[in-house]
């Protein structure tokens, strides 16, 4: 009787001791991330934007010291772009346009950001709650999240299989609708990087335009010469203009680049839209921003207090104005992004 006695007891406290919970599985994913000196994450991010979905194939350098290095490639354009952080400053790197932009930021640790591990923990230690569940095919924690630029933005909710091992990031908006999707497909928490790994000199002369042959424009990727043109082909208007706003003039000037046109907006918020035809600059170009990277559905956009540039579909984009909040300039900009524009040839 006593050998059974002590049999079941020994089996409650090995099943107890195997029980997952919240503490548990947070301890274990911090544990993973900050204990890590160095790891890279392939990842699939989706954004849902309307009736669009825009995805990216996210890949997600990092090394102590802060440094970071994100490369994104649009699935359905092939636009790529890359996030650099090296010694507390930041970039934004395009190379289909030789450009970069430089930024004196605290990104990443600014915003939630989905898809680097990082700043999940970041939000999961200043939650003033997080909430567990077990799912079907393993374990979640709704986290609430902290999107300056987009405050629709609620919680996230981080999926984790049996072993605990960080399966999915969803971000949710005030309505519980899913508005971003990551889905982890590797994560290395112990990658073999080195400081030259983040070196931006490096970068632009591994992926942009650098070369006599490039400049010349012998190296044209999939033949894709109308990234050379500096001609707007068409007027693009937004979807979403604020209410009692309407468009006042429009005006079109030639500079040495080609044609730029000037929409002004008057009324209840003022703004005005700056577009013209995305030109591949002869030298690699850095344009220093007082600001910080901002992802919209379909590119990455340098927002400053009061404008915002950005490049999407062959066109250059700035939008300035002093009576739009950031929400409004980012719900303008993701209308002129989406699939279905009001265009004027």
């Amino acid at each position: 009787m006593k050998k059974i006695l002590f049999m079941l007891i020994s089996i409650l406290l090995l099943t107890g001791c195997g029980k997952v919970d919240k503490d548990k599985l947070i301890e274990e994913f911090k544990d993973k991330v900050e204990s890590s000196k160095a790891y890279t994450v392939d990842s699939k991010m989706e954004i849902y934007n309307a009736e669009d979905t825009f995805t990216y194939d996210i890949k997600v350098y990092y090394m102590d010291d802060d440094y970071f290095k994100v490369d994104m490639v649009n699935t359905l354009s092939n636009h790529e772009q890359m996030i650099l952080r090296n010694n507390g400053e930041v970039y934004v790197i395009t190379p289909s346009l030789n450009k970069s932009y430089k930024f004196v930021s605290e990104w990443p640790y600014n915003s939630s950001q989905s898809y680097i591990l990082n700043t999940l923990v970041k939000d999961i230690n200043d939650a003033s709650e997080v909430k567990f569940m077990e799912e079907e095919s393993g374990y979640s924690l709704n986290v609430p999240v902290v999107y300056p630029n987009n405050s629709n933005f609620k919680y996230e909710k981080l999926f984790f299989d049996k072993d605990m091992n960080l399966k999915n990031v969803c971000v949710y908006d005030s309505d519980d609708i899913m508005m971003i999707k990551v889905t982890f497909n590797k994560i290395d928490y112990k990658a073999n990087l080195k400081e030259s790994d983040f070196d931006v000199d490096k970068m632009i002369d591994e992926n942009c335009c650098n070369t006599e042959d490039e400049k010349n424009g012998d190296k044209v990727e999939n033949g894709d010469e109308s990234k050379q043109t500096s001609a707007l082909e068409d007027i693009i208007y937004p979807l979403y203009v604020p209410a009692n706003t309407y468009l006042k003039g429009k005006e079109t000037i030639n500079t040495e680049d080609g044609e730029r046109v000037i929409l002004t907006f008057n009324g209840e918020k003022n703004f005005v839209l700056i577009e013209e035809a995305s030109k591949v600059k002869e030298e690699f170009e850095i344009v220093p921003v007082y600001g910080d990277p901002l992802m919209l559905s379909n590119t990455i956009g340098a927002l400053s207090n009061n404008s915002l540039s950005w490049t999407s579909n062959k066109v250059d984009y700035y939008l300035a104005s002093n009576d739009l909040s950031t929400d409004e300039i980012l719900t303008i900009a993701d209308s002129l992004n989406g699939s279905s524009l009001v265009v004027e040839k």
